[in-house]
Order: structure tokens, then C-alpha cells, then sequence
């Protein structure tokens, strides 16, 4: 194999396919991106797998030789990073000077280098093909802005797997992101119009093509973070490809790739949870309240990391407050437009910034009933999204 192409692109593309390299892979080869060059098609080909994610890109390069090498990941990673912007070649060809060397070399403006490569290539792992039997073509600005209303409220307890995703699901409302980790839950909706303007559609193995309103996935809140890191900052016009099978998710983008194992297991009947009726509504301005929060967040106590939310009906007021026995305490007020009668509520201050920070307007929605029933937020503008928390019980 011998391939000529520009540090830049060759930098960017195993950034990024090098996320899915294991750090402590359970295989040896598993330690290392595989390079395929075309030199019919003048491409190269990088993957990174640990058998649950894979991430592949392909990039336009001058192919000289044919070749397939599997080098390790991160010593290449870090070579390539570092150099300056060149001409970088790879090769596996033997060493003149050198018969039995047989590991690559990377000859930049700069510097050449010599790296063990993986002797058994053809020991590192297909991905899996996919049978689809779903099919979504979506618009990239919708997939991004439900990753982003939801990501952060995956679960991380690898005891509750199913948690530890998003799901995934077309309705008749359009798609739907949801994420729980069962103290909190991110709900955000893209509009039917918005995805069929993009001809979003299910695709069966016999051919027909048609709406289907059950197509429904739990995919690892892990995979969909190197997603969309992946994407970037989109144009509004692109599209993503989504293919499901029994097993795994397959994300097409352009030339880049990832696949990931499905969640396996009943997700949550979250729809439920939502409370339709409220005898309390407020409208605040979203980033007051962060900064609020964010001040007092300062003196929480970390074991509990609780905020107390008094509510004042008659000045039409917020009051913010936190107090730690062993540090001192603090309080933050802050205008309201308040309906219903005055109550004293308290949050894990984590959860409420975290969901804050996702909500897409300035101005939100809080909605509640008793101090210890769920609470709503919600944005007045911009995309659907809801966010419930789960109040704590405050101390006396």
C-alpha cells in the first residue's frame, strides 16, 4: 500500500474515526485504525471498531499502490496531529535498507517515521451487514437539535442499559427524542412537516417504500454523542440516512459512517409520566434563572445538591435559596409572572441547570401542582421540547 494525502484531512478524519478505538481494547487488533486504499476509486478508507460502535470515513487521496494496514491508533493519532501542514505518504513498502523491517512509514515535509503495524490485517473485524428493515432519511438540523435538547439526560448507570440511550420514535407528530435516567426526562419533537419536506420514509426488505408511524429505537447515548460530533455544525439543507436492523443502527452522513449496537429492552412508557393538568404556572427568563442558579450553586451542599424555589404569588417573585451547615448560604431573587398560589419547592440544582442550559428559548414555562409531583419546563418558542424533574424533599 502506498497513499499520498494532506495532513489536514488525514488529521480530521482520524480524529475522528479514533473515537471509536478502545482504550483497553478486549483484542489487540482492536488497538488500531484500519487504512484501505482504492487506487481505482483514489480513496482511502478509515475505521475505528470495538465491536459495539464503528465509525468510517472515506476521503478523496492520491492512491500509488492498493493496500489495506491496520496501525495503532493513538501513536498515530498523535504523529499525525502534531505535524505540520504537508504532503504525508504511507506506505508498507519493505525498506531497501532493511529487509525484514516490515512496518510503515509516514514520510511528511518534516520527518519520517517508522510504526509497527498489525501483521494479521485480515484479523480485524467486518462490520456486521445490515439487513434494514427501517429506513429514515432525516434532516441533519432536526437530528442535531433532538440530540441536543436529550443527550444530557441518559442515564450513565450501566445497570439500567436501557436508560443509558435515547429513544427514538416516529409519530404522527413527526420524530420524537426521549431520554430518562428515572430522576428526569428530555423530551424534544421535530415537526411531521419539517421531516417530510426531506421525504422521511420506511423502507421494507421486499422494496415498498411507505410513512410508517410505529419505526421506534433505543440507540446508546454514547454513540449518538460521536454523532454528533461527527455532523458538526450542518447546513440546513443536508441529510442523514438511518438504517435498522434486528441488531444495530447505521448513520450514513456523506462519506463518514457509524454504526452502533441497539438497546435492547423495553424503553419506559415516559408519555405517562408527563402530567396533563397544573395548578401552578410561571414564566421566567431562562438565562436569569441560570445565572441565579449558578450563583447559589456555589455554596450547595454537595452531598445533596439541593435549591429551594420559594414561590411568591402576591409580590409576583422568585426566590432562590441554598444553605449548607459547614459553608454558609445564599439567596437570589428574581421576577416572575406567577399563577396560582405560593409554594416552597426544591430541585437537585445539577438537574435543573443541565436541563436550562438544552431548553432552545429565552423565555420558559415552569408548570407544577404539589411540592412533591413532577414539574414541567418548557420553552415559549423555538423547537417542542419538555423537560420534567423530579423535586427532592426538603430538609426542615
Amino acid at each position: 500500500m502506498k497513499v499520498v494525502c494532506t495532513q489536514s484531512t488525514l488529521s480530521s478524519n482520524l480524529s475522528l474515526v479514533s473515537r471509536a478505538v478502545p482504550s483497553r481494547p478486549t483484542h489487540p487488533i482492536l488497538a488500531n485504525v484500519l487504512l484501505e486504499a482504492d487506487e481505482e476509486k483514489g480513496r482511502l478508507d478509515l475505521t475505528g471498531f470495538d465491536l459495539s460502535l464503528g465509525i468510517c470515513t472515506s476521503f478523496s487521496a492520491t492512491v500509488i499502490e492498493s493496500g489495506t494496514l491496520a496501525l495503532p491508533a493513538k501513536l498515530l493519532n498523535d504523529i499525525v496531529s502534531r505535524l505540520p501542514e504537508s504532503e504525508i505518504t504511507i506506505s508498507d513498502e519493505p525498506d531497501p535498507e532493511a529487509l525484514e523491517d516490515e512496518r510503515a512509514t509516514l514520510i511528511s515535509a518534516s520527518g519520517r517515521f517508522k510504526i509497527n503495524q498489525e501483521k494479521n490485517v485480515e484479523e480485524y473485524p467486518e462490520f456486521p451487514p445490515v439487513e434494514a428493515s427501517e429506513y429514515l432519511v432525516l434532516p441533519v438540523s432536526a437530528l442535531t437539535d433532538g440530540l441536543r435538547g436529550v443527550l444530557f439526560a441518559a442515564s450513565t448507570d450501566e445497570t439500567k442499559q436501557v436508560l443509558t440511550g435515547v429513544h427514538l420514535t416516529r409519530t404522527e407528530a413527526g420524530l420524537e427524542f426521549a431520554a430518562t435516567d428515572s430522576h428526569r426526562l428530555a423530551v424534544v419533537q421535530t415537526p411531521v412537516s419539517e421531516v417530510e419536506e426531506r421525504s422521511v420514509e420506511t423502507e421494507s426488505n421486499n422494496g415498498d417504500t411507505g410513512g410508517r408511524e410505529d419505526f421506534e429505537v433505543t440507540i446508546p447515548a454514547r454513540a449518538l454523542r460521536e454523532l454528533k460530533q461527527m455532523l458538526g455544525s450542518p447546513k440546513e439543507s443536508q441529510s442523514i440516512q438511518l438504517k435498522v436492523d434486528e441488531g444495530q443502527v447505521v448513520f450514513d452522513f456523506d462519506t463518514r459512517h457509524l454504526r452502533s449496537q441497539k438497546l435492547e429492552g423495553q424503553y419506559p412508557d415516559y408519555r405517562r409520566l408527563i402530567p396533563q393538568e397544573f395548578s401552578r404556572q410561571i414564566s421566567l427568563d431562562r438565562k436569569e434563572l441560570l445565572r441565579g442558579l449558578e450563583l447559589v450553586a456555589v455554596l450547595a451542599d454537595q452531598k445533596n445538591n439541593t435549591v429551594k424555589f420559594s414561590l411568591d404569588s402576591d409580590k409576583q417573585e422568585l426566590n432562590l435559596s441554598v444553605e449548607t451547615q459547614d459553608v454558609g448560604s445564599a439567596k437570589q431573587s428574581m421576577s416572575a409572572q406567577i399563577v396560582g398560589e405560593s409554594i416552597e419547592i426544591a430541585f437537585n440544582i445539577k438537574y435543573l441547570m443541565d436541563g436550562l442550559r438544552a431548553l432552545p428559548a429565552n423565555e420558559i414555562k415552569m408548570q407544577l401542582n404539589e411540592g412533591d409531583r413532577p414539574v414541567i419546563f418548557t420553552p415559549l418558542g423555538g423547537i417542542k421540547m419538555t423537560y420534567l424533574v423530579m423535586p427532592v424533599q426538603m430538609r426542615d
